[in-house]
């Protein structure tokens, strides 16, 4: 190595490789060249990405640290292939979440929102949003997001605002948007309705009361688990098959507490196996029993308030609250003499808010509707007839066993965040939808809905809002449908169904192929701990990706993530295993500081093969197959396989192979030296851009010190060569591996240390065509050159694929024989002891017969291991040279 070379390394490199001294500027060099910034106007091909929209609330948690990895890569790798790559970023306005937020932080000040008023409190929205909102933003860049930042958007700006308002007008107009009382998710404790996915069911400890309504032989029992909602029964229905009450099908029975009777009708419904075969139907208060009720024409009762009271029964329960209410009734039943069985404790599933933490109460109100029933068939009919995918391909059938069986959409909530409803009633009765451009009514009498729209409405028109619609934009214009939609199969059925729905009515008048949302709906599932458990604050196994990134390097984080990361399966994560990443790191800056301290560098012109060794031929040969088939893993959405190739290749096939094959050809002729230069300088080229979409940081370092070039990010993606492969060089390096790793495992066994050199007479190379790989196995097996007078005390045959090696080496001197012999004696002992206890046991038929399986189990594996020592140990004390 020259000393101009090792200069101008120790110019380039640290070091040491510590991420946190250069991810920050890195970053922020990217975003001020543009490299991120998307041109609608380019010719090069569309490859667009838009985020899902992280709550304006939100902190980078694990679940979005590895969305937001598989998005990057695929976003950085398309650019990289010379697409005109926009990645999208943004923030959902989470109406929910920020409302209690802000709602909570005014209670701390004493302060009751609705005394506040809806202008003043949403100025304290707005305020808190500016101060605290899009926390995420600057964890995103953290991550390495290469994202359009110039492109950001927010579902509450002027655009967004005004895509929303157009396409509830045009619903409206084509009767897709309708009000009506229906049975929605309620939370008390916000007071409004909640979608389906706002709503978490956990197994909870309850009680199963059984009841008997009515008396003597028309009297039937009931059980329920919410004892309070039998004050708005309004029937109890029986299975029309049901034998045991066939008699009383159609008559009525008393209603307790109440003063109300209430018929028995026959449902189909009905399980007549459960319980007693007889269901109380509580259609404003319970999903099920609405359906039961529409069937029957039942009155259907609200017993509740907007805050979970008892209200409007005339009973003395008015006024407490559903869980007060749950004992008060009990215990007048009781008293009564109707209950007739108790189950407690009773676990069963109960809707939680996913905000509020309280349970929800299924409850009948007035709200706005979306007729999802053409909406959903077009849905449908995409992902049916080929012109959106869904990956993996075995995914489909859930997708459709949703969107096949959509209810209507409930769209109105009771808040004053959010898209407000753009309806206005009139002094008589009047009904008026008002789009963008459009005056709403006004003079005395008209009001506008004060409800507001629920998010996932704004969300679903994400992939061509953010792009301008309603305008026909070049950004519109250019990126959609946008290419892929990276997302959990845990909101396929929300979201992506949401945003099928909502851009193909949007996009209705162009081509059906342009109309989609997105070509391809790519699924990963959830980051599970290492154990494969789900995460949970309450199981107490989160992680922070954070914390992470600072401690390891956010390449570490990134590289985990991507290797875990198998389509449409959950992913388990540790800490050991950005730990080992970040080693991963390490060995790579290590492997390119050697190369470029030894003049590596990119060749200006084709290699000439003929020119080169067998291990150069076979190294250039394993990255070209490399990039093969990371290309055909990326385009599968398989980055788990991708990901562990590039593992593999690096640390195995470069590091552990070629770098040390390099070091014996350094020391040959200049030639030589020079052309593995070029070969180290390609091939890591090669390696580094492979690996730029999963860890930019570090392989934009290595890869600007390797070729004096201004970014990785937009170097060009790697292409095989198209050589072909030299298959006998490929053998013959597999034959000097085998012979090194045989020759060492064999040093191993005698005991000699790593680094002790023991001469050694190679016979049957030549035979073989090995003669050129003989320096290199002298080298890396540290045996030397024989020399006048050697005597072999020791040998091996190493049996490779064309032939035998024999390998006799002169162990003499070269360890403590007596000091070893008395070392594998006692380990020997020890082993044989091992044995002896383990055949004792197993030989009990006493102990067989009362012990688990799991321990009679254990006991065999260790006499197995005990078994496999002695013949080890026996066979190095007998290959010892002889004292």
């Amino acid at each position: 190595m020259t000393q101009t070379h090792a200069a101008a390394a120790n110019r380039e490199l640290p070091s040491t490789w510590n991420p946190a001294d250069v991810e920050a500027e890195l970053y922020e060099r990217w975003v001020a060249a543009e490299y991120f910034t998307a041109d609608p106007n380019s010719d090069k091909p569309p490859f667009s990405i838009v985020i899902p929209p992280p709550n304006v609330t939100g902190s980078l948690h694990i679940g979005h640290a590895f969305e937001h990895t598989l998005m990057d890569i695929l976003t950085r790798r398309r650019r990289m292939q010379g697409y005109e790559a926009l990645w999208l970023p943004g923030m959902d306005h989470a109406s929910i979440a920020v409302q209690a937020l802000v709602e909570k932080q005014l209670r701390e000040e004493g302060v009751d929102h609705r005394e506040l008023g809806r202008e003043k409190f949403l100025e304290r929205v707005w305020q808190w949003k500016e101060k605290h909102g899009g926390a995420i933003l600057s964890q995103m860049r953290r991550l390495g997001d290469s994202v359009d930042w110039s492109r950001q958007r927010f579902t509450m700006d002027d655009g967004l605002s005004r895509a929303v308002q157009t396409i509830f007008k045009n619903l409206y107009d084509d009767g897709l948007i309708y009000r009506a009382e229906r049975l929605v998710n309620w939370s008390p404790e916000m007071r409004t309705a909640i979608s389906d996915i706002e709503v978490e069911h956990k197994e909870v400890e309850g009680e199963l009361v059984s009841m008997r309504y009515g008396d003597g032989e028309n009297s039937i029992v009931v059980a329920t688990t919410r004892v309070e909602t039998m004050l708005g029964d309004t029937a109890i229905a029986v299975h029309p098959d049901d034998e045991r009450y066939k008699h009383v099908v159609g008559t009525e029975v008393e209603l307790p507490l109440t003063g109300r009777s209430i018929p028995i009708v026959p449902d189909e419904h009905v399980d007549p196996e459960f319980g007693t075969g007889a269901v109380k139907v509580t259609p404003a208060h319970d999903p099920n029993d609405f359906e039961i009720g529409k069937r029957h024409d039942l009155p259907m009762l609200t017993i509740m308030d907007e805050q979970g009271r008892i209200a409007h029964t005339g009973t003395r329960f008015d006024g407490m609250d559903r869980f007060e209410a749950r004992v008060a009734v009990r215990e007048a039943l009781r008293e009564q003499g109707r209950i007739v069985a108790e189950k407690r404790p009773y676990l069963h599933s109960v809707g939680h808010s996913s905000r509020s933490k309280e349970p929800i109460e299924p409850r009948l109100s007035l709200q706005w509707f979306v007729k999802v029933g053409p909406l959903a068939q077009a849905a449908g009919d995409a992902v049916r007839d080929g012109r959106v995918a869904v990956h993996p391909p075995e995914m489909a059938k859930r997708y459709f066993d949703w969107v096949d069986n959509l209810h209507d959409w409930a769209i109105s909530r009771q808040l004053w965040w959010g898209h407000r409803i753009p309806i206005w009633y009139g002094p008589n009765g009047e009904v008026v939808c008002v789009g963008p451009d459009e005056e709403p009514p006004s003079g005395d009498g008209w009001h506008q809905d004060e409800d507001v729209l629920d998010t996932w409405f704004s969300s679903g028109l994400w992939p061509f809002s953010t792009m301008g619609w309603p305008e026909q934009t070049p950004e519109l214009e250019k990126f959609y449908p946008t290419s892929v939609l990276v997302t959990g199969y845990d909101i396929l059925f929300f979201w992506v169904v949401r945003m099928m729905m909502m851009g193909l009515y949007a996009m209705k008048d162009r081509d059906p192929a342009q109309a989609i949302p997105f070509q391809t709906i790519a699924l990963h599932g959830m980051v599970r701990d290492a154990h494969g458990k789900k995460m949970s604050k309450s199981a107490g196994n989160t992680v922070d990706p954070l914390e992470w990134m600072d401690t390891y390097g956010t390449d570490a984080l990134r590289f985990t993530l991507a290797r875990g990361a198998n389509p449409g399966t959950d992913s388990p994560i540790s800490e050991e295993w950005v730990s080992a990443s970040r080693s991963f790191g390490t060995k790579l800056f290590n492997a390119t500081k050697f190369a470029l301290m030894n003049g590596a560098r990119l060749p200006e012109s084709t290699l000439d093969r003929a020119a080169l060794t067998d291990a150069d031929r076979w190294i250039l040969d394993r990255a070209d197959a490399l990039v093969s088939y990371v290309d055909e893993m990326m385009e599968d959405f398989q980055f788990a396989k991708a990901t562990e190739a590039l593992y593999h290749f690096t640390w195995d096939e470069f590091c552990d192979w070629y770098l040390e094959l390099s070091k014996v050809q350094f020391d040959g002729t200049e030639q030589r030296a020079e052309l593995t230069r070029q070969v180290l300088g390609q091939v890591l080229d090669t390696l580094l851009r492979l690996l730029h979409p999963t860890i930019p940081f570090l392989t934009e370092t290595l890869w600007t010190a390797l070729t004096g070039r201004e970014s990785v990010v937009i170097a060009d993606w790697p292409q095989a060569s198209g050589a072909g492969v030299d298959t006998g060089a490929a053998d013959r390096i597999a034959a000097t591996q085998k012979l090194i790793t045989e020759i060492r495992r064999f040093r191993s066994d005698q005991g000699l240390k790593p680094g002790q050199k023991v001469a050694a007479r190679l016979s049957g190379v030549s035979e073989l065509g090995l003669d050129e790989h003989v320096p290199a196995v002298r080298s890396l097996a540290k045996v030397t050159e024989p020399e006048d007078g050697f005597t072999s005390s020791a040998s091996i045959e190493v049996g490779l694929a064309e032939g035998t090696v024999t390998v006799e080496l002169d162990l003499s001197g070269a360890i403590d024989v007596e000091a070893e012999r008395k070392r594998l004696a006692k380990d020997l002992a020890a082993a044989e002891k091992e044995l002896s206890g383990a055949d004792k046991k197993l030989g009990n038929e006493s102990f067989l017969a009362k012990a688990p399986a799991e321990v009679v189990d254990k006991i065999k594996a260790r006499r197995e291991t005990a078994e496999a020592d002695i013949a080890r140990i026996t066979a190095r004390l007998e290959a010892l040279p002889q004292s």
